[in-house]
């Protein structure tokens, strides 16, 4: 079959024949990919520079995506730590890890999205006990994965969803996605008495967003979680300390990052978000044989690519 094959983590992926795959347990399968979403984390995964790295290779990228198994369904699947990834004609899945996709929806659309939402999704669901009237704030909001968190906060009933990013431009969309509203990140102040962040940023921007928002909180007893999910900005960020205000600090792995989740949840659908709205900035699909130069044309890119064999 055709790959993309990763021989060098200082090198893209090539396109390049690669060996079939082969299952080797009860609960694996072999399925056709149908479409695969060039995320950040498969761009680490690629470099070998992501924590969950083995520096092993050859290495066939690819966290997720969208395939058709033996009996022609068509599911959604995140695949464990693994040197055969998604971004192939084939590749092997665990059917825990996956779920049928209803009739009708797109696979480029799908994986396009899923990885993004999964990760507010999963943090709102699994992380925090999110109730219904809290109020949200999201760091970084003009990205994928932000806009999508306005979008799965609303669902989980949030009573209001304030909007955080550096583009003002690209803010101003973002009322039509739900948001209640909208500010740079020298208006926060404006947040100071939200319930719930949730933080793709993090670094100098977060520990400056956390004096400014615990200085002017109306009151300080009031709990605020902070859950960081990205980290944009930079890998650490200089938290102060701040005795007089309630504040929980917890990071977030998303599920396409191969969190590790209980079996059980991740055999019921209802752990899976619903299928999101084409809300993306998007581009056409990539046949897979182009693979080495979208992997550098894109770089740097807000578009989500998704790459067809």
């Amino acid at each position: 079959m055709h790959a993309a094959v990763v021989t060098a983590f200082d090198t893209p992926p090539q396109y390049r024949d690669h060996p079939d795959p082969v299952a080797r347990d009860a609960d694996e399968v072999v399925v056709e990919v149908l479409a695969a979403g060039l995320h950040p984390r498969v761009r680490s995964q690629a470099s070998g520079s992501h924590y969950t790295s083995t520096d092993e290779l050859p290495l066939v990228p690819g966290i997720d995506g969208v395939v058709r198994d033996p009996k022609g369904r068509i599911r959604y699947t995140v695949l464990d730590d693994t040197v055969l990834g998604t971004m192939a004609e084939r590749t092997v899945i665990d059917n825990g890890r996956s779920v049928v996709l209803p009739e009708g929806i797109g696979p480029v659309q799908i994986a396009a999205a899923m990885n993004p939402v999964m990760s507010s999704w999963v943090a709102l669901r699994r992380r925090i006990d999110f109730g219904r009237r809290q109020r949200v704030l999201v760091l970084g909001a003009t990205g994928n994965a932000g806009r999508m968190a306005i979008q799965v906060a609303k669902r989980f009933g949030a009573a209001q969803v304030i909007a955080a990013g550096r583009d003002t431009a690209r803010l101003a969309e973002l009322r039509t996605l739900g948001a209640d509203e909208t500010c740079t990140f020298d208006e926060l102040v404006l947040a100071a008495d939200v319930d719930v962040v949730i933080d793709y940023v993090w670094g100098e921007p977060t520990a400056r967003a956390m004096v400014d928002m615990l200085t002017a909180r109306a009151d300080r007893s009031a709990p605020l979680t902070w859950i960081e999910i990205g980290s944009v900005a930079g890998p650490t960020a200089p938290i102060p300390s701040r005795r007089c205000a309630r504040r929980d600090c917890r990071s977030s792995v998303p599920a396409s990052a191969q969190s590790p989740v209980a079996t059980s949840s991740r055999n019921s659908p209802s752990w899976y978000p619903p299928s999101p709205r084409a809300i993306l900035t998007s581009r056409p699909a990539v046949p897979l044989a182009e693979v080495e130069h979208v992997w550098t044309a894109t770089v740097g890119m807000s578009d989500r690519i998704v790459l067809v064999p």
